[in-house]
């Protein structure tokens, strides 16, 4: 199916009048694309693998939306274009102007696949959902995974080097706290090293379906698993739907911003002698977070590197 495109140019500070008056019009599901620097509050939501530098803002700000090709375009476009000189008299939309092109249905969530394949962490095998097992791999301790609308793939540095560490400290009474868990990759991986049981926690509701649909990929119950929506930094019910003293290891696979005001946090819910794994660290922000892990009481025991980026280990006295 082919669809109408429209992209109207306009500055980033009318995005959201934009918006709302195409939604009074019937237009909506209008993509963004702009080169706003993330606030802190962005970041502190962010609990992803890696956050890229983004360029520098140039006040420039398109915003998409697609139209049936049996829709009444000619009316809907000459609404906007009314609607847009009226915004004109009191706010500062720039251009304004209207760009029209077509485009092709596409399945948005899957065209990623082509780019993700089965591949090795050391001898950890991670294979998406779409592709089989060869016949010569099938003694390997694998771990299927679709990341979908989750964050977590296991292809990036920070996330192999919490699977490493999981290796080192996991045994069959692990009781693990997955911070920022997204796909769940490493509570899977972890559940397949022989943990007992594993908590999550994330702000992002895709992870709570991303996470049961993986464990179901893996053959592991709903009940090994259990994903809470919140975050943990400052939320105290999701911190005590989690509990206090009782994990062996807690991983997060973050940022180093989000780690410091993490890491105070995170010593009440270790048992003592637990095992702190921290990751998602670019390694001029290694001090930073060696320094947050010292000052909440917790021993660095080992710090590991891939490329640019960094692992901390701690353990609680």
């Amino acid at each position: 199916m082919r669809w109408n495109k429209f992209t109207i140019k306009t500055r980033p500070e009318a995005e959201d009048i934009v918006i709302a008056t195409l939604s009074e019009i019937g237009i909506e599901g209008v993509e963004i694309e702009d080169k706003l620097p993330l606030s802190e509050e962005d970041k502190k939501q962010m609990f992803v693998d890696i956050l890229p530098d983004g360029p520098e803002d140039d006040g420039i700000a398109y915003l998409t939306f697609y139209l049936e090709e049996d829709a009444d375009v000619a009316t809907l476009l000459a609404d906007v274009r009314r609607e847009l000189e009226d915004l004109r008299m009191f706010l500062d939309i720039g251009e304004g102007t209207i760009a029209a092109s077509q485009t092709e249905d596409k399945d948005w969530l899957n065209n990623w696949k082509e780019y993700f394949h089965q591949f090795y962490v050391d001898d950890i095998l991670i294979v998406p959902s779409w592709e089989e097992i060869k016949e010569e791999d099938r003694d390997k301790l694998i771990i299927h995974i679709d990341p979908g609308t989750a964050f977590g793939t296991g292809m990036h540095e920070t996330t192999q080097l919490c699977l490493r560490q999981l290796k080192k400290y996991v045994t069959g009474q692990t009781e693990l706290l997955d911070v920022g868990t997204g796909s769940g990759i490493l509570s899977i991986a972890a559940l397949k090293l022989g943990a007992g049981h594993a908590v999550g926690t994330d702000l992002d509701p895709c992870a709570i379906s991303a996470v049961r649909e993986n464990l179901a990929a893996n053959e592991l119950p709903d009940g090994a698993m259990q994903v809470l929506l919140g975050n943990i930094i400052d939320d105290k019910k999701v911190q005590d739907a989690v509990g206090y003293e009782k994990y062996d290891i807690v991983a997060a696979n973050i940022l180093a911003e989000v780690l410091v005001p993490l890491t105070p946090v995170i010593v009440n819910h270790l048992k003592k002698g637990g095992i702190y794994i921290t990751s998602g660290i670019i390694d001029d922000k290694e001090t930073v977070v060696a320094d947050a892990v010292k000052a909440a009481g917790l021993e660095v025991v080992e710090v590991t590197r891939q490329n640019d980026w960094v692992s901390v280990t701690a353990k609680k006295p």
